[in-house]
């Protein structure tokens, strides 16, 4: 594990030797047990010795976007809760203004801080500050920062390559044109999406997102993040890490490459390692973060254990550009 991955805590609800792990329903960096990792190795020799029907495969690779746009179709904005640890996991993006609701008197956190307000960059007064967040979806993350951010500078752009999942975006009570702009846009595509200018946003958001792409989009993908960002902008990336539960979970028939997975309802997913963020992101960026998180989950009735891993980093563009 790297220096960034491993400086980095998550949580605070430590399970000591003494502790009884049925105590509570979750606890923090919690190191997967021998059991489990037997288990794992188990699921991986399954799904290798199972993948997914060759015949089968370039169904679900051809039009991705179709998937996701049935899933969205059927959800709308039911699936995904809003993403309120944002301020938690990323400060940055508050940092730059004193203007969050949820810091003033009467706001719904009363006399909360802003996380990292110490070291706030230089905005203009005058200027836009712009957040673009791609695979919005349903904008669960798009909605909480404009409801919390009461600042005239801040522009939201959110992008996701399901047409479904911005036309939910576009028809919630809480989408501003003013403020916000959706649109649809493939992360992988050869071009900028329309009306957002090369080195115009602030910061990048990535959530649950680049797991959906196939490996051999990455590149094309990555070199995007980089072109759209200011020097000295800042990727902040959520997704799955290797081994998660749910990765362990999948049953015969759903393995479409290395890691690569198809759900039931035809939607991707891969599961990362942070040596593979590393490499992936490190030719174009600072990796300022690079951490695991991980999580046990107890079901304290049927008294089991359910290990979660998810990958946090954050990726700065230098500020010498281009």
């Amino acid at each position: 594990m790297s220096a960034a991955a491993a400086a980095t805590a998550f949580g605070s609800r430590v399970l000591s030797p003494e502790q009884d792990v049925f105590e509570h329903n979750a606890w923090d960096h919690v190191e997967p047990d021998d059991a489990y990792l037997e288990y794992a190795e188990q699921q991986i020799r399954l799904h290798r010795e199972h993948p997914v029907p060759p015949e089968e495969r370039e169904q679900y690779n051809a039009t991705p976007a179709a998937y996701w746009d049935n899933f969205y179709e059927a959800n709308k904005d039911r699936f995904f809760k809003d993403r309120r640890w944002l301020h938690i996991e990323f400060p940055e993006l508050f940092a730059w203004t004193d203007a969050r609701r949820s810091a003033r008197p009467d706001g719904a956190d009363a006399g909360a801080t802003v996380p990292g307000s110490a070291a706030k960059p230089p905005v203009a007064s005058d200027a836009r500050f712009r957040i673009m967040e791609v695979g919005c979806g349903a904008g669960n993350a798009v909605f909480p920062l404009l409801a919390d951010i009461d600042d005239p500078r801040l522009f939201v752009h959110a992008c996701d390559y399901s047409k479904a999942a911005v036309d939910v975006v576009k028809s919630s009570a809480a989408y501003d044109p003013r403020r916000c702009a959706a649109s649809v846009w493939d992360l992988s595509s050869a071009e900028l999406p329309a009306g957002i200018e090369a080195g115009s946003i602030d910061i990048m958001l990535m959530i649950f997102v680049f797991s959906a792409l196939h490996p051999s989009q990455w590149r094309q993908a990555v070199d995007n993040a980089h072109r759209l960002l200011k020097p000295g902008g800042i990727l902040l990336f959520r997704d799955y890490g290797r081994n998660d539960l749910t990765q362990l979970r999948f049953k015969k028939s759903r393995l479409l490459d290395d890691n690569l997975y198809v759900r039931g309802d035809g939607t991707r997913v891969y599961f990362f390692t942070n040596d593979e963020l590393a490499a992936i992101f490190g030719g174009h960026f600072a990796v300022e973060q690079n951490a695991v998180d991980r999580r046990l989950l107890v079901n304290r009735k049927r008294e089991l254990k359910m290990y979660r891993v998810w990958l946090q980093a954050k990726f700065r563009k230098s500020i010498a550009g281009p």
